[in-house]
C-alpha cells in the first residue's frame, strides 16, 4: 500500500518562492525606471524642452578635427554622423590601448619575476608608480607638461622620409590604392597566408602532442604569408602607393595625422593599465606550483622555453579573468579624453552635441548604451578566449 505523498505548501516551496521574489524585484525595477522616465519627461516638457530623436537628422553646426574612417563635412553632416564618429574614435583608442597595454603589461610582469635584481626593481618601480597615480592626472601630465612644451613646432618637426613628429601630432605615410586588381590579389594572398598559418599551427600542436617534438608552425606560416604577398606583388604589381606628409606654410599636409591628444590619451591609458596587467601576470605565474618549475628545469629547458611552454600556458587561466576587467576599465577610462581635447563619444556627443541641442536625456542614454555594448562585446569575446585556455580536468 502506497504511503501518503510528502507535499509542500506552495508558499514554502523554495522554487516557487524564488520565482515570486524575482518577479517582484523585476516589477519594482521596471516601475522605478518608468516612473523616473515619466517624471523626467514631464518636467522637461513643462520647461519647453522637446524630447525625441528628430535632432539626429539635423545638420551639426560645428567641425570635427579627427575622423579617419567616417567623412564629416561641415554644414552637411548630421548629428547622427557625429554620434558614429564619437563611437569610432572611442573604439580606435580602446583597441590601440588594449593591444599596447597587453604587450607592455606582460613584459613588465615577467620582468618583475626576473632573477636579475636590477631588472626586477625597475619593473617594481614602474608598477608601484603608474598604478598609484590617477589616470586623469597622468593624461594631463603627459599632454600638457611633456609632449606639448617639449615637442617642436610644425616647421621644426622631428623626423623625415614621410614620418614626422611635432606638438600637433604624429604624421605617417598614407596608403592609397593605385591598382584595383593588385589590391584584390594582395588581400587574397593575406587571407590565404593567414589560413595557412592557422593550419600549420594546428599541425605543429598535434605533432608536439604525439611525438613531443616542436615544429615552428607559426614561423613557417609567416614565411609562407610573406612569400604569397611578394608573389602577388611580382605578378600584379604594387597594390597601392603612399601619400607622404609635406611641410606647408604653417603645418604638414597629406598622409595620416595622429593628433597629439590621441597619442597622449593612448600613451597614458597604456602605461596606466599595463601596470595592473603586469600584476595579473605576476600573480598568475607565481600561482603555478613550484613542482612545475622544477620539473621543467630538470628537463633542461631554458628559462624562455620554461616560461613559454610550461608556466605561462598554465598561468593564463589565472591571468585572463582579471585582465578582462582591466580591458573594460581602459575602455571606460577613455571617456576622460575630454580633459585633453580628444574627440571621443563623451567629448563630441555628451559635450558639444548636448550643448547645441539640449537633448540631455536622449544623448546621455545613447552614450550609456554605447559603453554598455562595448563592455559586453569585449567581455563576451574575452570570455570565449578564457574558456579556451582553461585546464580541462579528467
Amino acid at each position: 500500500m502506497a504511503g501518503p505523498k510528502n507535499t509542500v505548501a506552495w508558499h514554502r516551496n523554495p522554487l516557487i518562492r524564488g520565482i515570486i521574489a524575482q518577479a517582484v524585484l523585476i516589477a519594482v525595477v521596471v516601475w522605478g525606471i518608468t516612473t523616473i522616465y515619466a517624471n523626467t519627461v514631464a518636467n522637461m516638457e513643462a520647461r519647453g524642452i522637446q524630447i525625441g530623436f528628430d535632432f539626429l537628422s539635423e545638420v551639426a553646426p560645428f567641425g570635427i578635427a579627427f575622423s579617419p574612417f567616417i567623412d564629416f563635412n561641415l554644414g552637411e553632416s548630421t548629428y547622427l554622423t557625429v554620434f558614429f564618429i564619437g563611437i569610432q574614435n572611442t573604439i580606435i583608442v580602446s583597441i590601440l590601448g588594449i593591444i599596447a597595454a597587453t604587450i607592455l603589461g606582460f613584459a613588465i610582469g615577467i620582468m618583475r619575476l626576473s632573477p636579475n635584481w636590477f631588472i626586477s626593481k625597475i619593473a617594481t618601480f614602474y608598477i608601484e608608480t603608474f598604478r598609484n597615480i590617477p589616470v586623469l592626472l597622468q593624461m594631463m601630465f603627459w599632454n600638457f607638461a611633456i609632449f606639448l612644451p617639449l615637442l617642436p613646432l610644425p616647421r621644426q618637426s622631428l623626423g623625415g622620409g614621410g614620418f614626422f613628429l611635432n606638438n600637433r601630432g604624429v604624421y605617417l605615410p598614407k596608403p592609397v590604392i593605385e591598382n584595383a586588381s593588385a589590391n584584390t590579389a594582395f588581400w587574397l594572398a593575406i587571407a590565404i597566408g593567414i589560413a595557412a598559418m592557422y593550419i600549420l599551427h594546428k599541425i605543429a600542436l598535434k605533432r608536439q602532442e604525439q611525438t613531443g617534438k616542436t615544429m615552428p608552425g607559426k614561423l613557417v606560416g609567416f614565411g609562407l604569408l610573406a612569400a604569397l604577398v611578394a608573389l602577388a606583388a611580382m605578378i600584379f604589381g604594387a597594390p597601392f602607393g603612399f601619400s607622404t606628409p609635406v611641410l606647408g606654410t604653417f603645418n604638414l599636409t597629406g598622409g595620416i595625422e595622429i593628433p597629439l591628444p590621441l597619442f597622449s590619451l593612448w600613451f597614458s591609458l597604456t602605461t596606466y593599465t599595463a601596470a595592473f596587467i603586469a600584476e595579473n601576470v605576476r600573480g598568475g605565474i607565481e600561482a603555478v606550483t613550484k613542482g612545475q618549475w622544477e620539473a621543467a628545469g630538470a628537463l633542461g629547458l631554458s628559462r624562455s622555453n620554461l616560461l613559454n611552454l610550461v608556466v605561462i600556458p598554465q598561468a593564463m587561466r589565472i591571468i585572463v579573468p582579471p585582465t578582462i576587467s582591466q580591458y573594460l576599465n581602459l575602455t571606460k577610462n577613455s571617456s576622460l579624453a575630454t580633459a585633453i581635447a580628444y574627440e571621443d563619444i563623451v567629448a563630441l556627443w555628451t559635450g558639444t552635441s548636448l550643448n547645441q541641442t539640449g537633448q540631455a536625456l536622449i544623448i546621455v542614454a545613447m552614450t550609456v548604451v554605447v559603453y554598455e555594448l562595448l563592455s559586453l562585446l569585449t567581455s563576451i569575446a574575452l570570455n570565449i578566449y578564457n574558456k579556451r585556455v582553461q585546464l580541462v580536468e579528467r
